[in-house]
């Protein structure tokens, strides 16, 4: 009777067992659907608040400031100017598309959440040489905020000391470079050693252009300021019939680029300096621009699209982007006809010249082909 009760007992128990497993298995598995199909529903309603990587600790900072929690919409993110990126530049359909909004957006970021801070990089020079087209090509960049006034500082004003310099900059992030062009520097004296003194690794870009061409436009400005100076031919020679050239007068003396150079080369590696062709950013603006966007280690957002060629004025200007009304081309005392300069003369200058131009294209290692 008692082995009966036993083997009852036993059953009961094994039945009782499998009844409980059953329950929690079923229980865990209805907990499991609801719980993972509550997440995906979660994670898809929130996918466009979800935060893009950075590397960039200064874009890190300001992505906490632009939103309560911590988040940016990606096209927020992208406009911080992140250029360590692994993401391919996409070039705008137009000037006035994606890349131009983001540019206006980084300024105005900038201007609110940036600091001043000291150049990475310069426009030296030279005088006349298309510094101005330059400057405004490379500001449309995103990544770059260039001071738009020439502060002169390294050669008239360095006796008010760095931080007075630093007040003159835009705010710019973290990621973003800071730009001034004077092109005055590349002539004087003390700037290398002033330049180096601020920062060694100071990038430097100097435009030139063939050095007769460079003198008359150079007399040309003069001219329309002070019409009653001499003849261009009076200022440029000591005695013309002998060939000899007046190298006192600054607008030639401004054309010996070697000279100017070997100065620099003193404080400065040649890898720190970028020289660019006046006469390829009329031809072909889009590639002398990608070479200075190379140089300064931005993606080459800047291309051909931006630009048409002007025949009134002779050069190319920017399109026009969607916030104006207007496309952007330099000013009035750009594209000045010059003064029309005997043949003779031009020869004899080129003849002056060439020695120059042939070590300095050494040095350099281009060819810019003045002759």
């Amino acid at each position: 009777m008692a082995q009966r009760l036993l083997t009852s007992a036993n059953r009961v128990s094994a039945r009782f067992a499998f009844i409980f497993t059953l329950s929690l298995s079923c229980t865990y598995l209805c907990y499991n659907i609801i719980f993972y199909g509550g997440a995906v529903m979660t994670n898809q309603g929130y996918e466009g608040k979800r935060c893009p990587p950075s590397k960039n600790a200064g874009g890190k900072k300001l992505l906490g400031k632009l939103s309560d929690n911590n988040c940016a919409s990606p096209d927020v993110s992208r406009s911080a100017g992140q250029r360590g990126s692994n993401e391919q530049s996409r070039p705008p359909a137009s000037p006035g598309g994606h890349w131009a909004d983001m540019s206006l957006r980084n300024m105005s970021v900038a201007q609110k959440y940036g600091n001043k801070k000291l150049p990475n990089a310069l426009i030296v020079g030279v005088k006349k040489g298309g510094t101005r087209a330059v400057l405004e090509f490379i500001r449309i960049h995103p990544d770059v905020r260039a001071l738009g006034t020439e502060p002169h500082f390294f050669d008239r004003n360095y006796d008010r000391g760095l931080d007075w310099y630093r007040e003159l900059m835009p705010r710019t992030l973290d990621s973003q470079i800071t730009l001034e062009k004077t092109p005055s520097y590349f002539v004087t004296r003390e700037a290398p050693r002033r330049i180096a003194s601020m920062s060694h690794e100071t990038k430097l870009i100097v435009v030139v252009r063939n050095p007769v061409t460079r003198a008359i436009s150079d007399y040309t400005q003069t001219l329309s300021k002070k019409p009653d100076i001499p003849t261009f031919e009076e200022l440029a020679f000591k005695n013309r019939s002998l060939s000899l050239v007046d190298t006192s007068w600054n607008a030639i003396r401004i054309g010996m680029y070697i000279l100017h150079l070997e100065n620099w080369l003193q404080y400065f590696r040649p890898s720190q300096m970028h020289f660019v062709s006046g006469e390829r950013l009329i031809t072909d603006p889009a590639g002398e621009m990608g070479r200075v966007q190379d140089f300064l280690g931005l993606k080459r957002i800047i291309t051909d699209k931006h630009f048409y060629f002007n025949r009134t004025k002779g050069f190319p200007c920017l399109k026009k982007p969607e916030s104006s009304s207007q496309p952007r081309c330099l000013g009035k005392s750009k594209g000045r006809t010059h003064v029309q300069i005997d043949p003779e003369v031009i020869e004899q200058l080129q003849e002056f010249y060439r020695p120059f131009n042939i070590k300095f294209y050494e040095t350099v290692g281009q060819d810019f082909k003045w002759e």
